[in-house]
């Protein structure tokens, strides 16, 4: 366990549980989390997360100004539900990105478990599409990444990491739980938004 490895975890833990309040604060810290995981990450070759590390970085500014003005006439953008066919489309497209995204690793890198590596970029970026979009299903979404996640970053030495991870699928339960309330009473919800 590093200095830059507890660094990374602390900015990204702020992070995911801000975003499971529906706290604009989630971005700058995701921003800053998502940067020091990059460096932990290349150096364990997980090259997979190096990638998403600098998707999420570009979402989060995305994410920032669209939660900020993304709803009606530059409103905050409201909590709702993604429709049945949205879902219905994505989940093989994510299974199908992942088995082609684990093939090109295994066959030009070095990367380490390339299938579970894949799986955790593949359906980060639909969770974190929708988290943009605050849409109540990323978190399903994240409950999945952190069950795959947690022991493959455990298998690689990174036990602080695993453990966080372990953290944020009980955080994606809670803000699943959560984020459903707000979907169900929307003013409510752009009350309890963080303007800052």
């Amino acid at each position: 366990m590093t200095t830059l490895e507890v660094a990374a975890n602390a900015f990204t833990a702020l992070a995911i549980v801000l975003a499971g309040r529906n706290s604009m604060h989630t971005w700058w810290t995701g921003i800053v989390g998502c940067g020091l995981f990059a460096i932990v990450f290349a150096s364990s070759k997980l090259y997979a997360d190096v990638v998403l590390q600098v998707f999420f970085i570009a979402t989060s500014i995305l994410g920032w100004w669209k939660w900020l003005r993304g709803g009606d006439a530059g409103a905050n953008l409201p909590v709702t539900h993604a429709s049945l066919a949205s879902i219905l489309w994505t989940v093989p497209i994510g299974l199908l990105a992942t088995a082609g995204y684990a093939a090109l690793l295994h066959h030009y890198t070095d990367a380490y478990a390339p299938l579970f590596d894949s799986a955790v970029l593949v359906f980060s970026v639909i969770g974190q599409i929708m988290m943009m979009q605050r849409r109540v299903e990323n978190w399903a979404f994240w409950v999945l990444v952190n069950t795959i996640a947690a022991p493959l970053y455990y298998s690689r030495g990174l036990q602080l990491t695993a453990l966080l991870y372990a953290g944020f699928w009980i955080n994606a339960v809670v803000s699943w739980i959560a984020w459903r309330r707000l979907a169900a009473a929307p003013l409510e919800a752009e009350a309890a938004l963080d303007p800052c």
